[in-house]
């Protein structure tokens, strides 16, 4: 039993009215599931599932010195970054560790849309409202609900409504009208699907939510498959694979290292951050295949193959996808290359396990060809 008092999305009642099995999560009222978390993970991955998101952090960053400030705790290039784009970054502390991980771009031209996670977003925007000097300021957009459909039908069924998006590619992003109501897009998500989340005025999420949903290639999806998908397409959770005390480069998140900011080195942690590119750090985050047993669950130790302990799995369960559990943990770089044989302590007992590569199931984001 808990006392916690649920704060609840702007589309609590639809769920409710779907028969959904609500969590706490993130001090939010949430869909876990609805059918079962298979079928929504089988429907997403077949044609197209609808997610609320709006327990996500949504905000503005404007003014002068708007990119300039957010670059400071950040490392990556937002100043050549077009208009129409966004990308993801993480928001770091002076060690170097991740704050959070969050996407942010500029889908018109007042300064920076970002996104953050949920069980962050009250100190993220505390950080950034302490923290930003000059002609920098924070709007919390807290009269926002967030709105995700991914699967490789999203596109089709959203073209019904704004013949525009079929032109969007992957991290793309514009303010837009749609369903008649000012609105943020890109297209992006967190299941390596194909999608796009969108961000809508509060009073009319349900009125949008229901209309998405009235196409048949479209379900509601609960937390329960998100995490599922996200799992297979090797996306870190922060508060789980990744957190405060994690560098980019032990997470493998390199990638969010823009290049002119590495040699600039004027971000957050830069010193830890360079030297880890350097040396090498002392620990990675993998992805592992589970050969045998139970599932291995967030907690549960690796071991190499004398027996001694080397690191934790951080995520893991049964992929629908692949038909065999797979994990994501933390092994010093002498074990993470592909291929290496390990084992995996599950209620104790030993499970073979192998490193191999991430994404589990290959990412189907729609990239647009180039001219």
């Amino acid at each position: 039993m808990t006392d916690e008092i649920l704060k609840t999305t702007p589309l609590n009642a639809a769920h409710r009215a779907l028969g959904a099995r609500m969590v706490g999560f993130g001090g939010y009222d949430m869909p876990v599931q609805y059918e079962g978390v298979l079928a929504e993970h089988r429907w997403t991955r077949e044609h197209a599932g609808l997610f609320d998101v709006s327990h996500m952090g949504q905000c503005k960053i404007t003014g002068a010195d708007a990119i300039s400030q957010f670059e400071r705790f950040v490392p990556g290039d937002y100043q050549i970054l077009k208009s129409g784009k966004q990308k993801y970054s993480l928001l770091l502390n002076p060690e170097g560790g991740i704050i959070d991980d969050l996407m942010a771009g500029k889908p018109d031209h007042d300064g920076l849309f970002v996104v953050v996670n949920a069980g962050n977003k009250d100190e993220d925007f505390a950080f950034w409202a302490a923290n930003l000097e000059g002609d920098a300021r924070l709007t919390v957009l807290d009269d926002r609900a967030l709105i995700a459909i991914q699967g490789p039908e999203a596109a089709d069924v959203m073209l019904k409504y704004e013949p525009v998006l079929a032109e969007f590619g992957f991290m793309d992003c514009a303010r837009l009208m749609l369903f008649g109501v000012d609105c943020y897009v890109s297209r992006s998500g967190y299941t390596g699907e194909d999608g796009y989340e969108i961000s809508v005025p509060a009073a009319d999420a349900e009125r949008v939510w229901n209309a998405i949903l009235e196409d048949a290639r479209v379900k509601p999806i609960g937390l329960g498959a998100r995490d599922s998908l996200r799992l297979e397409a090797g996306l870190p959770l922060h508060g789980h694979d990744i957190d405060p005390t994690t560098s980019p480069v032990e997470g493998a998140l390199t990638f969010a290292l823009s290049k002119s900011r590495k040699e600039a080195a004027n971000f957050n942690g830069a010193d830890r951050i360079l030297k880890e590119l350097a040396e090498g750090p002392s620990r990675v985050r993998v992805g592992l295949s589970v050969k045998e047993g139970a599932p291995a669950r967030e907690g549960a130790e690796i071991a190499d193959l004398d027996g001694s302990i080397i690191g934790k799995v951080t995520s893991g369960g049964p992929s629908p996808t692949l038909g065999r559990n797979i994990a994501m943990g933390y092994v010093p770089p002498a074990f993470a290359e592909l291929g290496t044989d390990l084992k995996v302590l599950v209620r104790g007992k030993p499970a073979a396990a192998e490193v191999v590569a991430m994404p589990f199931v290959a990412s189907r984001y729609y990239r647009k060809p180039k001219a």
